[in-house]
């Protein structure tokens, strides 16, 4: 993963956030990755 990619993500998401109402502060942004769907709809063995 890349951070700096990340951190992009969170700057864009926290304005948009903030743009319809919510406080960004309040929420939690939280790397994920869902590329192979692992845990995503049944539990990764």
């Amino acid at each position: 993963w890349s951070e700096d990619r990340f951190n992009e993500i969170v700057k864009e998401t926290s304005a948009f956030i903030k743009k319809v109402g919510y406080n960004p502060k309040a929420v939690a942004i939280v790397p994920i990755s869902g590329w192979h769907g692992d845990n995503m709809l049944e539990e990764t063995a």
